[in-house]
């Protein structure tokens, strides 16, 4: 068996490399790769798929959620100091077609000082910490966007255990108690709430070991208090890193997300989340790895979601894009490396292998429109920007408008 196995991907090999130096179109619609021995390389990977289970996404079963207006964006309008620029950003963002903001609500900046404590004291001053926010959902009212909100970043009197931003709350109800403060000054207004972000990894759980258990009650805890709020409030579960490890400060989001759902998660979120980055390969990769991070990797999410009863789910990605952090930045390409031009084609590609694939997934948010300032271009994320922080437009914004506008949301 494993040399027939190996004879047939040997063949396919030699097929591949005369389908690559032929029919590049094919190939790369195939393996996402656009140089010729990559494409033989894909190739030789899809063979091997062959011997692997493929993923059970039963794409006939009706999904809530998923029938919604994909186009997305992830932005960061609370750190434009002036009020301008905010709209100044999401007047570009709604000219492109974009209908959706992935937009962080952060704890810190809003409950500040203390539980209960919506004042700003932070400068000479007092101000409402909710002044920013309201401000950022009435741009959205004005230009008939919807907010994603994403609930994140602990204040300093509310983690006593574990230093850092990101790190859990000592008591989850404190954070269930600011998600319902959020969800009850903009209700009706704001439907959509995302708890956390990556908490499998990336530092996001307080840079200790993860604990799927403990978020899957931080989570179960946030949502019935939303719910109590609203409940039409649609509750999105963190979107999880994509990772191969399997101990300590991160962990495997496959082994995570069921991890979650043997402590009941369930029952706690109305959609999934996932992360939908390339890095090296482009939005054609078909190839399925468990431990190759490429753009079909989500479809390991929609199969353990149908192992455990959630086929009804959708799944909602919550960043998208290709990196195009320049060659002679010195920077390590850490998340893949493409040109501006690439990043342009690639990103409406995703759009659209979706839409014809996977009827299971609904919103997607390119990672992200723009910073306020440059201070981060010594770090490899900031090459995943739209539009450099004084308004430049690159590339990939002009032809995520042009796509949009030739393929419009029809419900």
């Amino acid at each position: 068996m494993n040399r027939r196995f190996l004879l047939s991907a040997l063949l396919i090999a030699v097929i591949g490399l005369g389908l690559a130096q032929s029919f590049p179109p094919l190939a790369y619609s195939l393996t996402g790769e656009e140089q010729p021995l990559s494409q033989v390389r894909g190739l030789l990977d899809l063979a091997a798929d062959a011997a692997r289970p493929r993923p059970d996404l039963r794409p006939d079963v009706p999904v809530r959620e998923a029938n919604v207006n994909p186009y997305g964006i992830n932005t960061f309008l609370q750190e434009e100091v002036e009020p301008a620029k905010r709209e100044k950003q999401v007047q570009l963002i709604a000219a492109a077609g974009f209908h959706w903001l992935r937009q962080e609500f952060p704890w810190y900046d809003i409950e500040i000082h203390g539980k209960g404590d919506f004042e700003d004291r932070r400068n000479p001053a007092p101000v409402s910490a909710w002044a920013k926010y309201d401000n950022i959902v009435g741009l959205a009212d004005k230009y008939g966007l919807e907010i994603i909100a994403r609930l994140s970043s602990t204040p300093e009197w509310a983690r006593t255990q574990v230093t850092g931003s990101f790190a859990p709350p000592d008591h989850y109800s404190d954070f269930a108690d600011y998600a319902a403060a959020v969800a009850q000054r903009y209700r009706g207004r704001v439907t959509h709430f995302q708890v956390w972000n990556e908490p499998n990894g990336n530092g996001e759980w307080g840079n200790q070991p993860v604990d799927p258990e403990a978020f899957t009650r931080l989570l179960c805890e946030t949502y019935a208090r939303l719910k109590a709020v609203d409940p039409n409030i649609v509750v999105l579960a963190a979107a999880l890193t994509p990772t191969n490890e399997l101990t300590g400060d991160n962990l495997n989001e496959f082994v995570y997300l069921q991890r979650m759902y043997d402590a009941g998660a369930g029952k706690c979120f109305d959609v999934m989340s996932a992360q939908g980055y390339g890095l090296w390969s482009g939005p054609t990769d078909h190839r399925l790895n468990p431990i190759t991070v490429n753009y079909s990797r989500p479809l390991y999410l929609r199969d353990i979601m149908v192992r455990n009863g959630d086929a009804a789910k959708a799944i909602w990605i919550s960043e998208m894009n290709w990196n195009t952090v320049p060659p002679d930045s010195g920077l390590p390409p850490d998340y893949g490396r493409v040109t501006l031009e690439q990043q342009a084609r690639f990103a409406p590609m995703a759009y659209e292998r979706a839409k014809k694939e996977w009827p299971w997934i609904g919103v997607i948010a390119f990672w992200y429109f723009k910073r306020a300032g440059d201070s981060e271009k010594n770090q490899t994320w900031y090459y995943f920007r739209m539009a450099e922080p004084d308004f430049t437009l690159l590339p990939v914004y002009n032809s995520m408008k042009a796509y949009i506008a030739g393929h419009p949301y029809k419900p």
